[in-house]
């Protein structure tokens, strides 16, 4: 990425997770995905029909926004990230780079033929309860990324 890389607290969070919403589009509308984050260039790669409702917004319009969450018992383990970024649909090696990755971390995979996304992350913001109640951690992609 850059000399701002992304916190080792929300990299390592996002690289154990496996679920995101994905918001998109006017009306806003939100669907869950399964996706691979690549921390190297700070994207979430996700699969996902182009005639589906959200795909269709966001073949329209790339701005999209999220949330990733583990799903804790106690108030105090609460961690969680929102997201905010730009999505596109993959074509040529970036595709076959993204669907290896996508289907190493999701075996079942290799048998779908939706295409794949990539959001690239612009900003997200980490809750993690464990560091403390309420302790947040943000990143913001430079504009020279």
């Amino acid at each position: 990425m850059s000399d701002t890389a992304m916190p080792a607290a929300i990299s390592r969070f996002l690289k154990k997770q496996h679920v995101l919403s994905l918001c998109s589009g006017a009306p806003v509308w939100c669907a869950n995905c399964f996706y691979v984050f690549d921390s190297e260039s700070g994207v979430f790669w996700l699969m996902t029909e182009k005639h589906t409702r959200h795909g269709a917004q966001m073949l329209r319009d790339p701005r999209v926004a999220g949330t990733i969450n583990g799903q804790p018992k106690s108030v105090l383990l609460i961690k969680g990230v929102q997201y905010a970024g730009r999505i596109t649909l993959l074509e040529g090696d970036k595709e076959k780079a993204a669907r290896s990755a996508y289907v190493k971390r999701f075996p079942v995979a290799i048998k779908a033929s939706a295409p794949l996304w990539e959001i690239r992350l612009d900003e997200v913001k980490m809750t993690d309860n464990a560091l403390g109640f309420g302790k947040k951690l943000s990143w913001i992609r430079q504009e020279t990324e």
